[in-house]
C-alpha cells in the first residue's frame, strides 16, 4: 500500500477511534486530539488541570480503544525510583531476579508527577527519552509503543517538587484541561449517574500504531514550513536578532531545538489527521501552543501585566 493510501486509511481509523473515545469522554475535543497526536508522533504528554476533569478516565479509555497495556502510578513524596522501574529480589534458588515495575507498560499514567522528589522524577527521564531502563547495571527495553502521560494539579503547590526544565522538555505537549461547558457537564452527569456500562471496541493494535508512527515520520515537509517552525522558535529567544518586542519584554528563557523538532512532527500528524499529504503553516500553528507553553519562561513583568503564556504565544504566531 502506498503512503498516500495509508494516510487515507489513517484518517478513517482516526475518526472511528475518536467516535469510540467519545462514547465515554464528553467534549474535550482539543485535549483528545492533542493526546492522540502525541501518541502517533511518539511523544509524551503533560496534562495540567484541576482534579475531577476525567484525566485518568481519558487515558484509560484511550488505552482500551488502542488495545494497549495501561498502568497508573500515583506519585507521592515517599515513592522511590525502584517503585516505578522495578527491583531485584532473591528467588527461591537464591538467585537475583529482576521484578519489573509498573513502568513496563505501553501507556503509563504518572498521576500528580510533581508530588514526588526529583530522584524519582528523574527515573522517568531515561525511560521517556531512551525507551529503556537500567537497573543493577542491566538495561531492559520497554514495551513498544511506549507513552508517558503525566498529570499535574495547578492549584495546590504545597509539598510539591516542580519539574525541572530538562524533564519538562521531554514532554512533547503541555495540555491544559479546562472545565466542561454547561451542556457537556449535563451530559456527563446524565451518563455517569446510572448503572449503564459502555463496552469499548478495540480500534487499533500496537503494531498498527507503530506503523502509523513510521508513516507520519515519512510525510514530506516543504522548506517554507520547516523555515517557519525554526523561525518561530528562534523568535522566543531574547538573544536572537529576530526576537520581537514581546519576547524582550516578557520572556526570560526561550525554547530549544527540541521545540522545532516537535513542531514539525506534530504538524505532520495534524496534517495526516485532516487527510492532507503534507503539512502547511496552519498545521504548525495548530500545535504551537501546547508545544511552546512549557518551554518558555516568562518574567515578573509578564506576571505583573497579566500576560498569560498562551497570550504571548498567540502574539508570536
Amino acid at each position: 500500500m502506498s503512503d498516500k493510501a495509508k494516510i487515507d486509511q489513517f484518517v478513517q481509523q482516526y475518526g472511528t477511534l475518536k467516535n469510540e473515545i467519545h462514547k465515554v469522554i464528553v467534549g474535550q475535543e482539543a485535549v483528545v486530539d492533542q493526546v492522540l497526536i502525541s501518541i502517533f508522533s511518539r511523544g509524551h504528554c503533560l496534562l495540567v488541570g484541576v482534579p475531577g476533569l476525567a484525566k485518568t478516565l481519558l487515558v484509560n479509555t484511550i488505552s482500551d480503544c488502542l488495545g494497549l497495556s495501561f498502568n497508573r502510578i500515583q506519585f507521592t513524596p515517599d515513592l522511590m525510583p525502584s517503585d516505578i522501574v522495578g527491583s531485584e529480589i532473591l528467588d527461591d534458588s537464591r538467585n537475583f531476579k529482576f521484578l519489573k515495575g509498573p513502568l513496563f507498560s505501553n501507556i503509563v499514567l504518572a498521576d500528580e508527577i510533581n508530588r514526588t522528589p526529583p530522584k524519582t522524577q528523574s527515573a522517568l527521564l531515561e525511560a521517556m527519552q531512551e525507551r529503556k531502563v537500567t537497573a543493577a547495571g542491566t538495561t531492559y527495553d520497554l514495551p513498544q509503543p511506549f507513552f508517558v502521560l503525566a498529570t499535574q494539579n495547578p492549584i495546590e503547590q504545597e509539598g510539591t517538587y516542580p519539574l525541572p526544565e530538562a524533564q519538562l522538555d521531554r514532554f512533547m505537549f503541555n495540555i491544559w484541561v479546562d472545565y466542561p461547558t454547561y451542556n457537556e457537564e449535563l451530559a456527563i452527569v446524565k451518563s455517569t449517574t446510572t448503572d449503564i456500562k459502555i463496552d469499548l471496541k478495540q480500534i487499533l493494535t500496537g503494531a498498527e500504531i507503530m506503523e502509523y508512527q513510521d508513516l507520519i515520520r515519512r510525510i514530506p515537509v516543504a522548506d517554507n514550513v520547516l523555515e517557519y517552525a525554526v523561525k518561530l522558535v528562534a523568535k522566543t529567544r531574547i538573544g536572537d536578532a529576530s526576537a520581537p518586542k514581546i519576547t524582550k519584554d516578557f520572556i526570560t528563557w526561550g525554547a530549544g531545538p527540541r521545540a522545532s523538532q516537535y513542531l514539525i512532527i506534530g504538524a505532520k500528524c495534524h496534517a495526516a489527521m485532516k487527510g492532507k499529504y503534507s503539512p502547511d503553516i496552519e498545521d504548525v500553528q495548530a500545535v504551537a501552543a501546547p508545544i511552546l507553553r512549557h518551554r518558555l519562561v516568562k518574567n515578573y513583568r509578564a506576571e505583573a501585566e497579566g500576560y498569560s503564556m498562551d497570550k504571548i504565544i498567540q502574539e508570536l504566531l
